[in-house]
């Protein structure tokens, strides 16, 4: 995918939210150990890639997802991180989108020209039930940062946001059911808070995939198929488009980019039409997959 950048691969299981996490499946399909945790070869510098002509692959105003296949925050890449940090300083063209279990860890791995945040980082906390919530939203309240969010993937139990989301600090929330090995259902109603809550306080709420198992008005619906779960998430109606986030992007002489020179997700007319994640994606990287046979 066009809009993922892994920096490095492998996690630690910290929380409820990772008994069965995906990655970790995906690994053992591929025979090996999820709970090895090293550097991408070919992936680190990603976005500093340059295509034939000398300009770079991912272009201002692009939203890249960091680190889905680990933790930014990840104690075993401490070693690592600046690195990372200076190529995203070096892109401030490109918004950044950091998403944790480890808040607690932040604080002391930002880096030295941190100040007040970073104008092209959008930093989440995943909130998988209300113990989680409870725990990481106020410590993400805590940080510095100009661009705040929450993952409620895999939404694995009921999680009322309503006071946090009062605060004014939330821009976006984004949920999920879970997959894979020993998936747990996701119910309908848990969506359907969070949604409301969310209207109400008009920030983007995104309904991304039912999960393997979703229940509503008590009917358990068996929905193995991805592609599937992200069309049922889009037609269930729950995600709303809120209040705009604005992020100040910047050239490498800090000049600020005209919205005509930022990039613009286009979508495919068939694939993306009913997709679950159309509100928050990058839009279609014209990979020609859908169409392969």
């Amino acid at each position: 995918m066009h809009d993922i950048w892994n920096p490095w691969h492998g996690c630690r299981k910290c929380s409820e939210g990772c008994e069965n996490c995906y990655m970790y499946f995906l690994d053992r399909m591929r025979e090996q150990d999820g709970s090895r945790i090293y550097r991408t070869k070919n992936g680190f510098r990603y976005p500093l890639s340059r295509n034939r002509q000398g300009q770079y692959k991912v272009r201002s105003g692009e939203m890249i997802r960091v680190c889905m296949t680990s933790d930014f925050f990840l104690e075993e890449a401490d070693a690592w991180r600046d690195e990372a940090w200076a190529i995203m300083r070096q892109r401030k063209d490109v918004k950044f989108f950091l998403l944790t279990k480890r808040p607690q860890r932040v604080s002391s791995c930002l880096p030295y020209d941190w100040g007040t945040g970073w104008e092209n980082i959008f930093f989440n906390v995943t909130c998988e039930n209300q113990r989680r919530a409870d725990e990481r939203i106020p410590l993400l309240f805590e940080l510095p940062f100009k661009h705040k969010g929450i993952m409620t993937a895999p939404l694995i139990g009921p999680v009322d946001i309503g006071k946090y989301l009062a605060e004014g600090q939330i821009e976006q929330v984004m949920c999920g059911g879970e997959n894979y090995d020993g998936s747990r259902p996701c119910r309908y109603e848990w969506v359907k808070l969070l949604s409301d809550q969310c209207q109400a306080h008009n920030i983007t709420f995104n309904f991304i995939e039912t999960g393997t198992y979703f229940i509503k008005n008590e009917k358990v619906y068996h929905i193995p198929d991805k592609r599937t779960q992200s069309r049922q998430a889009f037609r269930s109606g729950l995600s709303f488009r809120g209040k705009e986030i604005r992020f100040r992007l910047t050239d490498e002489w800090g000049y600020d980019i005209p919205e005509e020179n930022l990039y613009v997700p286009h979508y495919h007319p068939v694939t993306c039409r009913e997709c679950g994640s159309r509100l928050t994606c990058n839009g279609c990287s014209d990979c020609g997959k859908c169409t392969e046979k």
